[in-house]
């Protein structure tokens, strides 16, 4: 790896880190005289936990949002420097996003930033696991385990696809996945998983 090709992977790091950090969940309920989204249900400020407010439409626009920030992440620093700058974007804004600065490293769990990334990046990879969200989620009706599915299956389809880079981020991003749903394999296994809609008692 030449300087250049080291310092544009730094960059792509801090970048891509700094727009992931964006807590938009957060933003938008607080903007919308919900209070702190950290205080009900899951105490996520993911789009699963701004939709147990009753306000679809800022679930709609959190989803959209965080699935946006990863995927420009991705998208600019392929453009200015190589795709594996994109890569490395993708990657960082989902630490952004899980692990942001500003909420002392308290973040989201990172589905809808790991969506955005696959799709700016590998967009057939990004369809096939967003359909396998989608038919987990109609069938069963529970977003952390249809998320853990299709986050496990998305290194399979991007290696099956011949995109080794692309797998090899699938594989850092499921892990993280799968680490950060920890209390949710925890509920699933012990039937006490809430459903996708369900309201905080």
């Amino acid at each position: 790896m030449t300087g250049w090709e080291l310092i544009s992977i730094i960059i792509a790091v801090i970048g891509g880190y700094l727009l992931g950090s964006i807590p938009f969940g957060l933003v938008l309920t607080r903007m919308a005289g919900l209070g702190d989204i950290r205080e009900i249900g899951s105490k996520n400020i993911g789009a699963t936990n701004v939709l147990r407010t009753g306000r679809k439409d800022l679930a709609a626009a959190t989803l959209i949002l965080d699935a946006a920030k990863a995927g420009i992440a991705a998208l600019i620093f392929a453009a200015l420097f190589n795709p594996t700058a994109g890569l490395v974007a993708g990657g960082a804004a989902f630490l952004g996003h899980c692990f942001p600065v500003w909420l002392k490293f308290k973040g989201g769990k990172g589905v809808a930033t790991f969506y955005g990334t696959l799709f700016a990046v590998a967009w057939p990879v990004g369809i096939l696991a967003a359909l396998t969200w989608i038919g987990m989620a109609l069938l069963l009706r529970i977003s952390s385990l249809s998320a853990l599915v299709a986050a496990a299956l998305a290194p399979l389809i991007a290696y099956l696809f011949d995109m080794p880079g692309v797998a090899l981020l699938c594989l850092f991003l499921a892990a993280l996945i799968f680490w950060r749903h920890r209390a949710n394999i925890q509920r699933l296994m012990s039937g006490e998983e809430p459903r996708i809609g369900a309201k905080p008692a």
